[in-house]
């Protein structure tokens, strides 16, 4: 007779095993208490995945943890306690992908064009780092140069012991980092990437810039598998008709969560809403960075290994297509900012004077959106929350337009809606204990 071992619940788990590829067909930690923490120790997500073809993925992210009690159809927030920086130094810049070492997308289906010659297998080649810079990427069996992707102007840039500042350094000091990436940029030994510092580039040099954590990647697997760094509709859709083993229809690119969001607001004290589209949502995180712009205008930023303490609450029947942001107040735009009790109190007089009521307490929320432009990503933020708030496509756009704003994430399609939300409509979603604990109860009405 078998002796079946229930599941053990855990109220807070540290994660510190690593993947490309993000789904159902993972293996799932946990799981967690609802309202339990999750401690998750990150490797830097983006070039040092790019560089490292046996990665399937632009990312390395967590392992996923399983919610108790989220099922699909539930969302579960995430409420960001702590985003503590590990590395010393990282490295970035642009890049261009290098023809004839990759399939259909560079990002995910590296190859090494030495082997395919000789017919051996040649898809994902495991590569060492034979000392520093680009040339230093080569295959385990042939030894041939075989890095996907060149950065065409980068840096390596140093922190200060508070990781408050960074200072991009010079080509000598690129080159010392470079010769012990792993050290310098706090990786994992769980982790499979080549340290980025290894190139040691230098292009830019003697520019300051002040740390503000976020993560980029934070959320719920897709009912899908796709790679990590692809769980969006930009990025996802390269995966529409490619020619490797993750190729996608545009309907089932429907099945992402928006992980991958690169928003610089999804940061400490900022709660992030989203859906559970497996039993037990599955949730990662990865690809923390020490700053980064509205739009990542160079496509990647300053990658970091990090510490991402989350709290876990699951939300029962809230049945979301992709994320809802509550960022901390101060990141909130001119429009967004919750009412003053003066404030209102102008507007009704003003309401009353021209026979008017006003429609009720109001407060903000952020609805995002992803597509393969920005145009498509807003349109995309625009039905989520026409559909979710139970409004017309216009009058989303009409205060959208009057008392919100659209944020560029990241280019080239991931927006943030910033609306002035009715507080009932908050209150029929389960979502008002959050919104109101975020910024505080209307105030003067």
């Amino acid at each position: 007779m078998t002796t079946l071992t229930p599941e053990i619940m855990s109220s807070h788990l540290v994660v510190d095993r690593y993947t490309d590829i993000v789904g159902p067909s993972n293996e799932m930690l946990g799981p967690v208490a609802n309202g339990g923490t999750i401690e998750f120790i990150t490797v830097p997500g983006c070039w040092g995945a790019m560089i490292t073809p046996s990665l399937r993925s632009g990312h390395e992210v967590s392992l996923p943890v399983r919610i108790q009690g989220a099922k699909i159809g539930d969302a579960v927030a995430l409420h960001v306690e702590k985003i503590e920086q590990l590395s010393a130094a990282t490295s970035s810049g642009t890049s261009a992908a290098w023809d004839g070492r990759y399939i259909s997308d560079p990002f995910v289906a590296g190859i090494c064009p030495t082997c395919r010659d000789a017919g051996r297998h040649f898809l994902y080649p495991d590569t060492y780092l034979d000392g520093i810079g680009e040339r230093a990427v080569r295959c385990k069996t042939c030894h041939s140069e075989v890095i996907p992707f060149h950065m065409v102007e980068g840096y390596t840039m140093a922190f200060d012991d508070q990781r408050s500042i960074g200072v991009t350094v010079t080509k000598d000091r690129a080159n010392e980092i470079a010769r012990d990436g792993k050290r310098w940029m706090g990786i994992h030994e769980h982790a499979h990437q080549h340290p980025v510092v290894a190139l040691a580039k230098a292009d830019l040099v003697g520019t300051m810039t002040r740390c503000r954590l976020s993560a980029g990647n934070l959320g719920s697997i897709p009912s899908i598998d796709m790679p990590s760094s692809h769980n969006c509709g930009d990025f996802g859709s390269f995966l529409i008709g490619a020619e490797h083993e993750f190729a996608l229809t545009e309907e089932q690119l429907e099945q992402r969560t928006d992980v991958h969001m690169d928003i610089d607001s999804v940061r400490e004290g900022s709660i992030l809403i989203v859906p559970s589209k497996v039993d037990g949502a599955g949730i990662y995180a990865g690809d923390v960075h020490a700053m980064i712009g509205d739009g990542e205008l160079a496509v990647h930023s300053t990658d970091v290994a990090a510490r991402v303490v989350i709290r876990v609450e699951v939300i029962k029947g809230l049945k979301l297509d992709g994320p809802i942001l509550l960022p901390p107040a101060e990141d909130l735009p001119f429009l967004l900012r919750p009412f003053t009790a003066d404030e209102v109190n102008t507007a009704k007089t003003l309401a009353e004077q021209n026979y008017t009521m006003l429609e009720g307490p109001v407060l903000p929320m952020q609805i995002l959106g992803s597509g393969a432009f920005i145009n498509a990503a807003a349109d995309n933020a625009v039905h989520r929350a026409a559909q979710l708030l139970d409004m017309s496509v216009d009058e989303v756009r009409n205060r959208g337009t009057i008392s919100g704003a659209l944020e560029i994430g990241r280019l080239p399609g991931f927006v943030q809606l910033n609306l002035m939300t009715p507080k009932a409509k908050i209150e029929k979603l389960g979502i008002l204990h959050l919104v109101e604990g975020q910024y505080g109860q209307p105030a003067g009405w």
